[in-house]
């Protein structure tokens, strides 16, 4: 029997295969590509080729890996192939990564870029959910309201079902056993402290876009918190003016903006 052979038959012959994980994300045209997919959309390998600078064939030879593993659902319309990222629990799973990450730090030579990289950090989309400084704000503030308990993990309330029927969103998932964990956390990359996610953080996230207090930046994972948003989230959680903005933007010459 060869070495191989016992470690096949070994202990670990049955332990998930987290080398194989780790090795769909250890490129960075496909991390480049996951992280791209966290907007929730479905993408063309084009437009994601175009996103990493790569050829398309590079792009659909990385893309065949990322289904293969599961971490990316594939469907087709005619002659076009899209993907997305395979559910919610991959999009958590990458945010936390990103914030364990080390990053790249390159540097910010002009005041768009600088601008861009700040609105990144105060929202965002998660898969289907909000992330960002301000979805931390907005977590911490449904705690103090007691429309979360912490006791057992996170839980919605009777005082946070209460609350969102009022705002009207009655589409949470509800029952003893929902297909989607009816409140879960992601770590959020850019604040390293937890923000609201499973079916509870999607529900949110849906009802800020339907009532415009949210609105997509382009293309991009930004979103951008309206004049209406803002209102809102002082009336129903009391959020401060402070959360309820981007923070103060320094330019490349070291001066506030």
């Amino acid at each position: 029997m060869t070495s191989t052979d016992a470690y096949a038959d070994g202990p670990g012959a049955y332990e998930p295969d987290l080398a194989a994980l780790a090795g769909l994300l250890a490129d960075r045209t496909r991390a480049a590509f996951c992280l791209a997919l966290l907007d929730g959309r479905a993408w063309t390998a084009t437009e994601l080729a175009r996103l990493a600078g790569v050829a398309a064939s590079t792009a659909t030879s990385h893309l065949n890996r990322l289904v293969a593993g599961g971490l990316l659902a594939e469907e087709r319309s005619g002659r076009h192939r899209y993907v997305r990222l395979a559910d919610p629990g991959i999009a958590e799973m990458i945010e936390a990564l990103a914030a364990r990450a080390p990053h790249r730090g390159a540097p910010v030579r002009s005041l768009t870029a600088a601008r861009s990289r700040r609105d990144l950090a105060f929202a965002r989309v998660c898969f289907d959910h909000l992330a960002g400084s301000l979805a931390v704000a907005v977590t911490d503030a449904m705690t103090a309201e007691g429309l979360l308990s912490w006791d057992y993990g996170p839980a919605l309330t009777a005082a946070g079902a209460s609350w969102l029927r009022e705002l009207g969103i009655t589409d949470e998932p509800t029952g003893p056993a929902p297909a989607r964990p009816q409140v879960r956390t992601c770590v959020d990359w850019s604040e390293q402290r937890l923000h609201l996610a499973g079916g509870v953080g999607a529900a949110v996230f849906r009802h800020a876009v339907e009532e415009s207090w949210l609105i997509h930046a382009g293309d991009t994972r930004v979103v951008r918190l309206t004049d209406a948003g803002r209102a809102a989230l002082r009336l129903h959680l009391r959020l401060p003016d402070a959360a309820l903005a981007p923070s103060s933007l320094s330019a490349p010459d070291g001066r506030s903006r």
